[in-house]
């Protein structure tokens, strides 16, 4: 146990992650479900603000390599910093997110899981296999690209990374279960799909490189619909919470 929390303790330290305090679960009210388009329109704006954001940080390496004589340079540092840029573009996406982005280890142990279902220390080792992957296949297209990071794979690259923090907010954070669902397939899983394509028309072996993330994110997207039809099969969008529910009713 103690050799797991310090695996555990130390993928979350290079992933960013920071573990939850206290329980944000949005305790919805399942009697008179309400549709919420307050935040719905949130998820949505902090999305698409995270999208440009991490666009313009493209666009900021870019220009950066054009001000500065990169050519100076031994030919191992462009390959050095270009690295460390998508390191960090790939574990501190979050950072770039106006959403809640803590995480809750108790949410995934806390539900009812098919019996296939993979153990809770599997996923922080999985995800952190996958930041190698991208990285990786991200380096292989920018090079392929002649050295440009604003072109439209790594744009893809970071909408992925969007989706995939928006999804973490409604599943892990708030316990979302139903919105999960079409979250995650209309995010995560069609972005990497897409994703992967776009990186292996670009250059074949990058598409190869991140298929794997294709194949987990197909796991997952299983799995979340699994804990979704085992706990309660609440309505596949978000729901107004139950306090603001009450405070509507006494209002």
């Amino acid at each position: 146990m103690d050799n797991q929390k310090f695996i555990k303790g130390g993928i979350n330290t290079v992933m960013g992650v920071k573990e939850v305090t206290e329980d944000r679960t949005v305790q919805t009210n399942l009697e008179n479900p309400q549709w919420d388009k307050a935040v719905t329109l949130k998820y949505i704006g902090a999305t698409l603000v995270q999208i440009a954001v991490l666009v313009g940080l493209l666009w900021s390496a870019d220009f950066a390599f054009a001000r500065f004589d990169i050519k100076a340079l031994p030919d191992w540092m462009p390959i050095a910093i270009a690295c460390g840029f998508f390191a960090f573009v790939t574990l501190r996406s979050r950072f770039f997110s106006l959403l809640d982005n803590t995480r809750n280890s108790g949410r995934y142990t806390s539900l009812r899981r098919p019996s296939w279902a993979p153990p809770p220390l599997a996923f922080p080792i999985v995800w952190m296999s996958i930041a190698v992957l991208r990285v990786v296949s991200a380096y292989l297209v920018w090079s392929a690209m002649e050295q440009t990071f604003l072109c439209l794979p790594l744009v893809l690259f970071v909408v992925h990374l969007s989706l995939g923090d928006t999804w973490n907010t409604i599943f892990t954070v708030e316990g979302r279960l139903g919105l999960a669902v079409p979250a995650v397939i209309l995010g995560p899983f069609l972005s990497v799909a897409i994703l992967t394509i776009s990186y292996y028309q670009t250059a074949p072996l990058a598409g190869w490189i991140i298929f794997p993330s294709w194949v987990w994110l197909t796991v997952a997207t299983a799995l979340c619909i699994s804990l979704w039809q085992l706990n309660g099969k609440e309505p596949l969008y978000p729901l107004i919470s139950q306090y603001m529910g009450d405070r509507k009713q006494t209002g």
